[in-house]
């Protein structure tokens, strides 16, 4: 889902990417935090909010000065020369890179009543609802899925602000169906239009049907027929 935490030690700030595991020596305290030597050649600092604990008010209650740690990069800022520092392994995902439509494998947590909860990773478990757990009707979530179930879903919905994931499980069955193309191969231009349509059926109500124009050509026969008749007589009677 992410790239791998690097293990290699750093020998320059240009060594440093976000989400990199470091090793380092706790070389002095603040009341905001710890200044650590990484060995690039400049101390990063580990904020009193990243040592890992809640609600920590002084920092010499987690680390103290000589400490070997491991740590994240947190963030690296190449302008200022700056690292900040977490004891708090970054998720595999962050909030910017989750985007709808995303599929992403992860493993069931927590079921409740009204769906489950899978950890993809991220900051947060994503939800699915029941609703989604399947293209069926579905009156449980331990029908479908248990705790430790590895499973695959698509995002459908992400809130930063609240910091929530929904997930689907059926729309990662179902693949968008694409688009129908019509055949390269065939000349639209031959393709009758709406309005073609309509002319023709129209010609072909005014047209006369076989068994009509068949009944003209018997009518025609014996009219010519007819008038060849009365013109042998009329020859007849005036060559008397």
């Amino acid at each position: 889902m992410s790239e791998q935490i690097g293990t290699n030690a750093p020998k320059s700030l240009g060594d440093l990417v976000p989400r990199q595991e470091i090793k380092g020596t706790v070389k002095r305290l603040e009341l905001y935090g710890a200044f650590v030597d990484i060995g690039i050649g400049q101390d990063a600092l580990l904020h009193i909010s990243q040592l890992g604990k809640p609600n920590v008010r002084n920092v010499e209650d987690v680390v103290k000065v000589g400490d070997e740690i491991t740590a994240y990069v947190l963030k690296v800022d190449l302008e200022t020369k700056r690292v900040a520092l977490s004891l708090m392994r970054p998720p595999a995902l962050t909030w910017e890179e989750i985007k709808e439509g995303m599929v992403l494998n992860g493993t069931v947590t927590r079921l409740e009543s009204y769906g489950a909860f899978i950890d993809v990773g991220a900051e947060r478990d994503a939800m699915v609802h029941v609703s989604e757990l399947s293209s069926g009707y579905v009156n449980s979530p331990s029908d479908v899925v248990k705790v430790g179930d590895t499973v695959e879903g698509r995002v459908i919905k992400v809130n930063r602000k609240k910091r929530q994931i929904d997930m689907s499980l059926k729309a990662a069955e179902q693949p968008k169906a694409a688009p129908m193309v019509a055949d390269s191969d065939e000349d639209d231009g031959d393709l009758p239009t709406a309005m073609e349509l309509a002319l023709r059926r129209a010609m072909d109500d005014k047209q006369p049907s076989r068994r009509d124009r068949g009944r003209k050509r018997d009518k025609d026969r014996r009219y010519a027929l007819e008038q060849e008749d009365i013109l042998s007589r009329t020859l007849r009677s005036h060559s008397k």
